[in-house]
């Protein structure tokens, strides 16, 4: 159960955790997950081919020695139909811009999925880029226009210039908002609309001349064997089969796929298939293509494309999709390997040497989903992908919580493998969580968006996506009568609201959170609503009810046996009585605090409890005292690599150092903190430590 301990000092820094970062207002719309803005392009397209002209118009946007007087725009915006090549274009213009030094400062690429049944809002997008920034969590301003605010200040700080790419945006209000507003910058973007509210260079594409999509075929196939002359031997049926394609690149590369591995038949048999299967009505001729490529698959490999297509994005590893298609892994693979030759599937490298990720472009996954729903396998492939997202993200979290002694948890070597297959999974994870609003999935829905909540979203910071699972799950909780996740998705709702600075609802949700637990006489979950119930009464100021609070969390946890859970009450009382004066009272609190969690093990929150108590102690004016505390919290915070929290101990060690006379041992310590924070991807306050240290 997540709980946030922590100093709550305006002077000195938290001791421990707080959960991830701010809530953008009260969200009751349902949205996909935050998108993961990346700070390097993906790979230039292969094969790229017939689009000097519509060049000609974007690098001039782009290129530094453009006078901003003479345009006076930033933004590049590439329209066209689904398949047509605006992504390759953005990507090979941001490639070729990149070799020849145009943007020191450097790129961002973001998808904003905008054709996807929850488009990334502007909202979403925003703390995306700040990421990249290195903001996040409690830097972050606590309302959007703080954030915008803060994000437009950055872009104008950064003295060199950037690119940023905008992908697949499907409503100008996505991009609007995240415009820089300096000429100095960069912006592409790309849409199937013709984003004409946008003060843009506008460049539509077309399809490709008749003369460049025989050529993108005639160098495919070139690429695969110079030997093959079937372009020269059957110039006609080529020029056929492109117009069949209508010329569109998509299409273009899937019949130069299959002419590849029917190496010894004709263009024009292929083309009769084509348009054997051509509906009159299918405008974009795409549809065709996919059907005959389709059609020619083996049955195993058509069925993966069409549950690979119910993925919860259209980015997926390898084990989600065998998972999801219920086939061993080196099967999968195989098949995969087999789908990529047809341009149907896209492999992703990833930094992990070995692995792989597959993608989908958003044509074939609307095309392959149909099929996959009207076969009726549809039901069943999400209820295993959502199985094996629920099985690994809980793994993963009881790896987060592991603690010392205790067996190791099964699937990953340890934490940072946990955490970085988190990282990379996110956005599949988010999105499989909010299939709790669908009854089918529900209650594996609802554990999902749990396991989520209680510790990884928090480590994370992300609190956007913690919010949009907590509030999910507890709409399905209701929903279903399940009262007990009910109650947990309010109370991990309510810690995130905290601590994102919502503290009215926050207070709301533990408030209903207990009376939920009161009410199926969970006792020990109750307490632990009453001890996050009392942190947001304190941060609302509301000190002596907070006591009140804590007070009845640690005398239910008493009863009910659990010491963990009573030496965090503890921990919680020790800071809101330092609120209100009574530091004596606030010292034994952490004192009794420290010796339960050192009783059970738990030396993490053992060196929260040290670190509260150095915080009272150093208010009591024992200073030697409180440096001995802080020195203590400081060792068993590195046992679990945590930075961030290293970094808060050694700042109020530093403190603790001034008040003694020793600025010298004060400076080490900032110098100290700031490389914590500096390794907790804290640049806040890394620079306000390093500040500190030269005063």
């Amino acid at each position: 159960m997540t709980t946030a301990e922590y100093e709550g000092d305006h002077t000195e820094v938290g001791t421990g955790a707080t959960i991830n970062g701010p809530v953008i207002g009260k969200v009751e719309h349902h949205h996909g997950p935050v998108p993961i803005a990346t700070a390097s392009l993906p790979p230039a397209p292969t094969g790229f081919t017939g689009r000097d002209a519509d060049l000609d118009r974007l690098l001039p946007v782009l290129a530094p020695e453009a006078p901003d007087t003479e345009i006076a725009v930033v933004i590049c915006a590439v329209s066209g139909l689904g398949g047509i090549g605006k992504t390759a274009l953005a990507l090979y213009a941001a490639h070729r811009a990149d070799a020849d030094g145009w943007f020191p400062g450097g790129m961002v690429f973001v998808d904003l999925r905008g054709y996807d049944p929850d488009p990334v809002t502007a909202d979403q997008a925003v703390l995306a880029l700040l990421d990249v920034f290195g903001v996040r969590g409690t830097e972050l301003p606590q309302t959007a226009a703080g954030q915008y605010a803060l994000y437009r200040t950055r872009l104008a700080q950064q003295a060199e210039r950037m690119l940023l790419v905008l992908d697949n945006v499907s409503d100008p209000a996505q991009v609007a908002p995240l415009l820089p507003g300096t000429h100095r910058h960069r912006v592409l973007v790309t849409s199937r609309a013709r984003l004409v509210d946008l003060d843009a260079r506008l460049v539509d594409l077309d399809p490709l001349t008749p003369d460049a999509a025989v050529g993108l075929i005639t160098r495919a196939l070139h690429i695969s064997d110079d030997r093959d002359d079937r372009p020269a031997r059957e110039p006609e049926a080529l020029c056929e089969l492109a117009a069949l394609c209508g010329h569109i690149p998509l299409a273009l590369q899937m019949v130069a796929a299959m002419l590849r591995r029917r190496r010894y038949r004709s263009i024009a048999s292929l083309s009769d298939e084509i348009r054997a299967a051509a509906d009159p009505d299918d405008a974009l001729r795409i549809r065709a293509v996919l059907d005959v490529t389709y059609d020619r698959l083996p049955a195993e490999a058509a069925r993966l494309l069409r549950l690979l297509a119910l993925a919860p994005t259209a980015e997926v590893d390898s084990d989600a999709i065998a998972a999801i298609a219920d086939l061993p892994a080196d099967q999968t693979l195989t098949l995969l390997e087999l789908l990529t030759t047809t341009r149907v599937v896209t492999p992703v490298p990833t930094s992990e040497p070995g692995s792989m990720r597959w993608r989908l472009h958003d044509v074939v996954r609307a095309y392959a989903a149909g099929l996959a729903e009207v076969s009726g396998e549809a039901e069943a492939a999400r209820g295993r992908v959502l199985g094996f997202y629920y099985r690994w993200a809980d793994a993963a979290d009881d790896h987060l919580r592991w603690l010392p002694g205790s067996p190791v948890p099964a699937l990953f070597v340890g934490r940072v493998e946990a955490l970085e297959w988190l990282d990379a999974e996110r956005a599949n994870l988010v999105a499989a969580a909010q299939w709790a609003d669908d009854d089918r999935h529900a209650p594996t829905a609802i554990d999902l968006a749990l396991a989520l909540s209680r510790e990884y979203l928090y480590w994370r910071r992300y609190f956007d996506d913690q919010t949009t699972v907590c509030r999910c799950a507890q709409r399905a909780a209701a929903r279903t009568g399940d009262q007990p996740r009910e109650a947990t998705a309010w109370n991990n709702l309510g810690a995130s609201l905290r601590e994102a600075g919502h503290v009215a609802e926050a207070i709301d949700a533990h408030t209903r959170a207990r009376d939920l637990f009161q009410a199926t006489g969970d006792r020990n979950r109750e307490a632990v609503a009453w001890n996050n119930l009392g942190a947001s009464l304190r941060e609302a100021g509301r000190a002596a009810e907070a006591i009140d609070a804590h007070t009845r969390a640690r005398d239910l946890h008493q009863a009910t046996g659990d010491r963990n859970n009573e030496a965090t009450a503890w921990n919680h009382l020790g800071v809101s009585l330092r609120e209100v004066g009574r530091v004596a009272e606030s010292i034994d609190a952490h004192t009794r605090s420290r010796d339960l969690h050192r009783a059970t093990g738990n030396r993490n929150h053992e060196a929260s409890a040290w670190h509260g108590l150095g915080a009272s102690l150093r208010y009591a004016g024992r200073a030697a005292e409180a440096i001995a505390a802080y020195r203590t919290a400081l060792e068993l915070y590195g046992e679990f690599d945590n930075w961030y929290d290293t970094g808060n101990a050694l700042h109020n060690l530093a403190i603790a150092h001034q008040a003694t006379g020793d600025p010298t041992a004060a400076r080490t310590a900032y110098l100290q903190a700031a490389d914590a924070y500096t390794r907790a991807n804290a640049p806040s306050e890394a620079a306000a430590a390093r500040s500190r240290a030269q005063q």
